[in-house]
């Protein structure tokens, strides 16, 4: 592969061919949930509205998507959109792991803050985004009827998680 030159004509037609024959556009829209160590809530309102911007300015410059973010005193969920070149493995890696470290750098909290080590993630498709969007965005409102425990069993079970064992 090599570098091309564009004038203030564009690009040649042949380059342009080969430019545009060589695109991935790929969409994967995804929700993905995951909780804090030990599901302790730390995450206050303040908390989490200094983290959401954190984490989505860090996506940013990673080139990861957040259409929406949200959650709970113990948990979060992002409605994104992968890029061509990235796992769903090392989304999570970049968003968590990231958020951790600058949490503990700035001491977001008074003491060490950590991630559970596993997170829930799944596709969704084009025509359940609004619908998704809308779960994530209605958050509180969600946990005055169940916890973030019984909402995490729950996923395991509709999503039949366990039988892929």
């Amino acid at each position: 592969m090599g570098f091309y030159l564009a004038t203030s004509k564009g690009f040649s037609p042949e380059i342009r061919f080969y430019i545009f024959t060589n695109m991935a556009f790929v969409k994967i829209w995804l929700h993905v949930v995951w909780g804090t160590k030990n599901r302790f809530p730390v995450l206050t309102e303040s908390i989490r509205k200094e983290l959401y911007q954190h984490v989505r300015e860090n996506a940013k410059q990673k080139q990861i998507h957040i259409d929406c973010i949200n959650g709970h005193v113990d948990h979060m969920h992002c409605l994104l959109c992968l890029n061509a070149d990235m796992s769903i493995a090392k989304t999570m890696q970049l968003i968590k792991g990231e958020a951790a470290f600058w949490a503990n750098k700035i001491n977001l909290t008074k003491s060490k803050f950590e991630w559970a080590d596993e997170y829930f993630a799944v596709s969704v498709s084009e025509s359940q985004i609004d619908r998704v969007r809308e779960y994530i965005l209605n958050q509180e409102e969600h946990h005055k009827k169940i916890t973030f425990t019984q909402e995490y069993e729950r996923f395991i079970k509709n999503y039949r998680f366990k039988d892929q064992g």
